[in-house]
């Protein structure tokens, strides 16, 4: 039986056109970006014109732009000089945070570097908004809002234009963990109130190992990374070139084909969910799952029993790949922190399944029969 892979949040299959378009930079065009040759020169302009690629793409300068290895490096990155360089004291951020934000935040606060709070949550999982003006109107001290555009586990999205403007109103910092959302979700980052977004190649169907940090152009911070002129004396070290060039090509691909795209994702979501209400019992969907969520994620929980305790092992020798939550988190058996801090119902096995333009409604009907005959 051929594997059918349903974690594309995780990450996603190398595009075949983002393969052919990064291969001349693994094999002929391999220059320096920083040699003066021609060679090198070759390689300079193929990342400029990559940052071009993604500004426009973005609604940003091209100078805004800065190809990092990913999310975790771009995240890092932002909040350390949001605290180090922008006088930021206070951090506000969730509990639900992939953990590349909620690891560097803690740091920096056991660390007596700033403090720390937390925004409630409402019932569906997402920002209690008012709580957020709240502890933004209370805070003495400058602060960094630190909250994702969409959840990696349940796939809420949050409104970034209503939290940009209240931090706008409040002088505060806003950085967005936008890896969820960059390449499948339209930005303008001209109209929208943001200091600092992130993105990843390889949750688009680009390379692994290449990311991007938008840095707005009234703010101005340290390099994360020392040791070098590149990325305009931003980030140190040789530019991870072929990856740049797949990052432009695979967010290209993604825009030039996203309605069409979209649309059929998201069907293949309801469509699954709709086989899992009709055949298995007691089953139920984690987030706001029907209305603000992300057309690619489905989070499912299981009634727990013994048959369901060893789900994703058994979905697994099923050839079926899932997972309990983050992919940065697999392997442990801790329960999911997204789902301990908006389920207080534990007596449920949660499973994410995530969709790209690869699957097929025929890999979901052979999902759930699969699921009928393990449950």
């Amino acid at each position: 039986m051929q594997r059918i892979y349903l974690d594309n949040a995780a990450t996603t299959p190398l595009d075949k056109e983002v393969l052919a378009a990064l291969m001349p930079y693994l094999t002929s065009h391999f220059g320096n970006p920083s040699s003066i040759y021609s060679y090198g020169r070759e390689s300079r302009l193929a990342i400029e014109n990559a940052r071009k690629s993604v500004a426009k793409i973005l609604h940003a300068h091209p100078s805004e732009i800065f190809f990092t290895s990913g999310g975790t490096e771009s995240s890092n990155t932002a909040i350390l000089a949001a605290i180090r360089d922008l006088g930021c004291k206070h951090i506000i951020t969730s509990k639900i945070e992939h953990h590349a934000v909620l690891n560097t935040v803690e740091y920096l606060h056991h660390n007596k570097e700033a403090s720390l709070n937390y925004v409630k949550l409402l019932p569906d999982g997402h920002i209690d908004l008012d709580d957020l003006e709240n502890l933004l109107s209370k805070s003495k001290e400058k602060c960094l809002v630190t909250l994702m555009h969409a959840n990696n586990e349940i796939g809420n999205i949050t409104d970034i234009h209503a939290v940009g403007n209240l931090c706008k109103k409040y002088n505060a910092i806003f950085h967005s963990d936008t890896v969820q959302t960059v390449g499948h979700l339209p930005f303008d980052l001209r109209k929208t109130a943001v200091h600092f977004i992130t993105g990843s190649a390889h949750k688009f169907h680009g390379p692994k190992g290449v990311g991007i940090l938008y840095i707005n152009e009234n703010i101005k911070i340290k390099p994360f990374i020392k040791g070098g002129s590149q990325e305009r004396n931003m980030r140190a070290g040789t530019e991870n070139l072929y990856g740049i060039i797949g990052f432009a090509k695979a967010l290209e691909l993604a825009t030039t084909n996203y309605d069409i795209e979209r649309v059929y994702i998201k069907g293949l979501k309801d469509y699954m969910l709709e086989q899992l209400r009709k055949h298995i019992k007691g089953v139920s969907f984690n987030g706001d799952t029907f209305d603000k969520s992300l057309y690619t994620i489905l989070n499912v929980s299981f009634p727990e029993s013994e048959r369901t305790e060893m789900l994703l092992f058994n979905l697994d020798i099923n050839n079926i790949c899932a997972s309990s939550g983050s992919a940065c988190s697999s392997g442990t058996e801790n329960v999911s922190h997204v789902i301990n801090a908006i389920k207080k119902d534990h007596n449920t096995i949660a499973v994410r399944f995530s969709f790209s333009k690869q699957n097929t409604k025929e890999e979901i009907d052979t999902v759930i029969e699969k699921l009928k005959t393990i449950i």
